[in-house]
């Protein structure tokens, strides 16, 4: 990329961010409907399927030239988020079940 100022790098950013928004919000409805699909809180927590998506998103950062420990860092955080968000689904679905 070749930018020619600071406000030029700055609106790239700022149009990326958009894009991501919209994407992790496509993310959340899944994460969303997955919750009705999980039986406890456990299942919502799944470790396991944690370090998969760690695994995964840290061999494509290596691919696309990004240091794997920046997409570990943010995934385990983003992850972490949504796995409250879906415990709070999971907890509204079990809810309406009772």
């Amino acid at each position: 990329m070749n930018f020619s100022s600071i406000d030029d790098v700055r609106n790239r950013i700022d149009q990326i961010d958009s894009e991501l928004v919209k994407l992790i919000a496509q993310r959340s409805e899944c994460v969303k409907a997955a919750a009705a699909f999980k039986t406890d809180h456990a299942s919502v927590r799944a470790p396991d399927r944690v370090q998969q998506v760690i695994d995964k998103v840290r061999k494509q950062a290596t691919e696309a030239g990004l240091p794997e420990v920046i997409i570990e860092k943010v995934y385990r955080t983003m992850v972490g988020a949504f796995i409250d968000y879906e415990l709070e689904q999971h907890d509204t679905l079990q809810q309406k079940k009772a």
